[in-house]
């Protein structure tokens, strides 16, 4: 696949999720936000801020503090960048008895305390960052 092209990639569970801690810390996003469970590679090119997230088995996580039921697909993929994740795949959030994918991430900056999720469909949830901190 072109987009992994030039990509540093990190195979296994633990320098898998040492990579993409890291990246969720150099781009000032929460390190909960994704749950990194079961990790086979975690990959990401600099150039364009392609990163992508391959697990075992899809995940689905609770984030108690604004109980809110997520799903992680086994591939994770997305554009990252400064306070930010675009163009989101693998990632879905329930909704009623919906599940609308997650298509964009955004942290305020500066920061307010609040994180946005964007879904294709235009709807947008605003949480605090708090609630997606590591250990959540």
């Amino acid at each position: 696949m072109a987009e992994k092209d030039g990509g540093i990639v990190k195979k296994g569970h633990e320098e898998g999720t040492k990579m993409a801690v890291a990246l969720l810390e150099e781009f000032g996003l929460p390190l909960g936000i994704l749950p990194l469970v079961n990790i086979s590679e975690v990959g990401f090119v600099k150039a364009t801020g392609y990163m992508w997230i391959v697990q075992e088995n899809k995940v689905e996580h609770n984030f108690k503090m604004i109980s809110k039921l997520v799903s992680y697909d086994t591939e994770i993929h997305g554009y990252v960048e400064k306070y930010k994740i675009k163009k989101l795949k693998g990632v879905k959030a329930k909704e009623l008895m919906l599940w609308p994918p997650v298509n964009e991430i955004i942290v305020d900056d500066p920061s307010t305390g609040k994180i946005h999720f964007k879904s294709l469909a235009g709807v947008t949830k605003t949480f605090p960052v708090e609630a997606f901190a590591a250990g959540q």
